[in-house]
This record gives C-alpha cells, structure tokens and sequence, in this order.
C-alpha cells in the first residue's frame, strides 16, 4: 500500500482548486497552491503530488501537464481533477504519460465524501496507488473507474437529467412539476432542472455533447436541443439570472402533505409487489378498511388498487379502479375504461407524493377518488399526462438501466456505482439499491415499457436488468 503524499501542490484558485486544497491542508498535507494564469514557478518541485483543477479544455490540461513535467521529480504524481475529459487524451504528449492519473472531486469538495480515481490507458500502478492514499487520507471514499466516457458516477447519472428533459419535452409534465415530484417522491436534494440552472445550462450541454461525441452516437446520451436552445438565448441558470427558473429564487416551496387519516370504506389493493404490502400497510392505517381480493369475498369496495393483479386473484371488479402506470400508459392498461392510474416507488414510507395520471376516458368520479384515497395516505398529489412510469419511477428506473449497462462494460462494481452516488451526487440511494427495494422485475417492466412504447434504442434494457429478472438475483450484490 502506498503511503499518503506529504506534500502536494493544487493548480487552479476556482471553486473546485480552493476546496481541493482546503480539504488537503485539513489532512494536515502542506499545500502549495497557484493561479495558473500567473504561472507555475519551480517551488512545486517538492510535490508529491499536483493536482490540476483548470477548466475544461483538453488543450489547456495538455498543455499544463507538459509544463509541471519540466519542474517535478520524476517520481511525482500529476493528477486531474476533470470530470469529462479523457485521462488518456490529457496524457497524450507527456514524456511520462505513467504518471499522469484522474482524480476527480465532486463539489463542494470538502463537503461531498467522493473521490474517483481514474486509470488512463498509460497510468501507472504506482501513480494511481498514490492517488487512492491521497484520496484516502483526505478523509474520502475512494473508488476505482477506468477511462470511460463520464468514468463511473457521471455516466450513471446521465438520465437524471436526460430523461427529466425528454419528459417536459413530450408534455408529461412541466420543470416545476418534475422537480417536486422527485424531491418530494424520491428524497432527493435538488430535482434535476434546479441542478441543470445551479451546474449552468452551457456547462450542461458541453457534458451532453461530450458524451455523445465520446460515445459515437448512443442513444441514451443523445442530447437535448431545450437545452442547446436555452444556451442560445443566454438563458444559463443562476449565473445569468435565467434558466429554468428566474433568480433570485426564494427556495421551491413544495407543499406541506396532507395529515393522515380520514378513510372509510373497503379499498382492495392487489399485487404481490413490495409497494402493494406498503399500501395495504398505509390504508389499514389511515382508517381504511385494508384487504387483498381473496380477503375482499366479493364485498363492494369503495376503490380497487391494482399494483399487478396475478392470475389467481379473483376479478377485480364492483368498484372505482386505480391502476398502477409501469409497463404501459393507462391508455393501453385500461383501454376505453374508467380507470385512473397512479405511480409511486418502494419504499413508501420515505415519499411524500403520489403520482396520478388519467385517460380520456377516466370517469371523474374515479379521479376524485383515486386522489381523496392517496390524500388520505397523507401524500400530496401530482397530476401528469399518461405515459409508461409517469415521472418518478421513469427516471429512477433509466438510472438502474444505465447503471447496468456500466457493470455489463466492467466500468464500475455495484457497491462502486451506488457509493458514488450517494456520497459523489447526494442521491438518497444508489441505483442499485433502488433497483432491490422496488424489484428488478418492476424495473424491468417500465424500462421495457417504455422501450415498447417508443421504440426507440435509447430505452432498451441491459443485459445484468434482464438476468436479475430472470435468475430472481438482487442487482446491489457483494461490495
């Protein structure tokens, strides 16, 4: 094991320089840090290690790691900070490109618990065993990618924001509506148009554009033209006071949920699914009159709560239905009928919102039941437009796929892809842990719904989805 560097310099006074050194000199390291503008002096040549946090262009990060070549020892480390360039591409034209490794901090640096550690093609053992106790001793979880388009946590990440932009874009819902929806249905921070305007919108396109440049063309990563429109138009988020949202902004304002209580009646909730035992669990206690189809006996049920009705479960009919949106839009569920849908994700008890949706055809008597009974469940209610997954489980189940797709390429461990991020992005859970709460066979469903629906290769499920479902395997597995 390698020993944690001394001495280490940090090129680069912006953000993400001044919280790199900051964390550093907490780990009691001397820091030397300089302003690249004014110029590297040879008073860097004690370090151990130098990390670079210039921004992102890869002639400028050439261009330095030929210039700190010419004033460290030969055994010294030179480590990016880049979160989207290629580690490889900056060590092309370095005399030793073995020294040349990532290390990429998630900002605020010395908040944020994450270091990746990223291996060039030419990076050497004794340079990245450097960077991971550097990493180590500044008090960070440190995990291993290789050189890969977005390395292991911003690749994983990529739907949160594309998918939320194909939802606004086909009308489902609006930037507002999604981002409650996922703070308040998921747990997380921040919704992703509030991070796309605090990140800024220019640097949101040049990722996107990156990773499909990188990739050659997959369609999972293909761009968003309102975002290319809204980098046109000035339009950048908090810095150019206009984005998404207009700024100054007081907070989001999301609304407090109703109190629990009120239900009187029979609802029949049916379903073998993790979600469907949470509201059988939560109407009980809200007052309602709880029970499966088989404990039901052909009683007449103020509402019928379909979380994936099996084949040996008696007729769901005598009463108003709620069908839960996964595989297909309550349109094609409930073809011509009266139903209204709903979607929400496992573990229930964290979320303080229910998704519903309606046809052409919902009787209005269904809706207004169907949203006095998830009321009653002491959860605000949000009305979208029909579509596969509706929004929340739409977008948490892309995160699962693309997380898949990276263990099918060896990009990253499951433990690796879920610690990155929770501690790297802040997300309440890991992908992979999503995955097991709501079950890989529910994720399966809207992934594969969705590619149905669309027809598109952008929503077609990986192959570790797919064989979880089939071999009844959890997908967050062995760290």
């Amino acid at each position: 094991m390698a020993s944690a560097p001394t001495t280490i310099g940090v090129v680069g006074a912006g953000t993400m320089g001044a919280g790199i050194a900051r964390v550093a000199a907490d780990a009691g390291m001397r820091v030397l840090q300089r302003d690249p503008l004014v110029g590297l002096t040879d008073d860097l040549s004690g370090c151990d290690l130098v990390i670079e946090a210039v921004p992102e262009r890869l002639e400028l990060k050439q261009e330095l790691v030929r210039e700190l070549e010419a004033v460290l020892r030969d055994d010294a480390v030179i480590a990016s900070n880049t979160s989207s360039i290629s580690i490889t591409a900056i060590a092309a034209g370095a005399e030793h490109p073995e020294r040349v490794v990532g290390m990429h901090f998630f900002n605020p640096p010395p908040r944020m618990r994450l270091v990746e550690v990223v291996a060039g093609l030419r990076s050497g053992a004794a340079a990245l065993a450097l960077a991971r106790a550097a990493g180590e001793a500044m008090g960070k979880h440190v995990i291993d990618t290789p050189d890969t388009p977005g390395f292991l946590v911003n690749r994983c990440n990529r739907p949160f924001n594309l998918e939320a932009l194909r939802i606004v874009a086909e009308g489902i819902a609006t930037p507002a509506q999604v981002d409650r929806i996922v703070r308040m249905g998921g747990g997380y921070p921040m919704g992703p148009f509030e991070l796309m305007d605090l990140v800024g919108l220019d640097t949101t396109f040049d990722v996107q554009t990156s990773f499909w440049e990188q990739s050659f063309g997959e369609p999972r990563w293909r761009p968003s033209g309102a975002v290319q429109r809204m980098v046109a138009a000035g339009r950048l988020g908090r810095k150019s006071g206009d984005g998404w949202y207009a700024y100054p902004r007081d907070g989001h304002g999301d609304p407090e949920p109703p109190p629990p209580g009120g239900g009187d009646g029979l609802v029949v909730v049916a379903g073998e699914s993790a979600l469907a035992y949470e509201l059988l669990e939560a109407a009980g206690e809200a007052g309602w009159e709880a029970a499966t189809p088989e404990e039901a006996e052909g009683e007449l049920p103020a509402l019928i709560v379909d979380c994936g009705a099996t084949e040996d479960d008696p007729p769901l009919q005598g009463g108003p239905q709620a069908i839960l949106i996964d595989a297909a839009p309550l349109a094609a569920l409930d073809p011509g009928g009266a139903s209204a849908g709903f979607s929400a994700l496992a573990p229930l008890a964290g979320s303080r919102l229910v998704e519903l949706t309606r046809s052409t055809t919902t009787a209005p008597a269904t809706a207004a039941v169907t949203e006095g009974f998830f009321r009653s469940l002491g959860r605000h209610v949000e009305w979208v437009a029909d579509a596969p997954g509706l929004v929340l489980a739409r977008i948490v189940c892309s995160l699962v796929n693309e997380a898949c797709f990276a263990l099918a390429e060896g990009v990253g461990r499951p433990a690796d892809v879920d610690a990155g991020l929770v501690l790297g992005l802040n997300h309440p859970r890991g992908a992979l842990e999503w995955a097991d709460l709501i079950g890989p066979a529910e994720v399966l469903a809207v992934v594969a719904g969705l590619h149905a629906e669309y027809s598109e290769e952008r929503y077609r499920p990986a192959g570790p989805l797919r064989r979880a479902v089939r071999t009844e395997t959890p997908l967050h597995g062995p760290s």
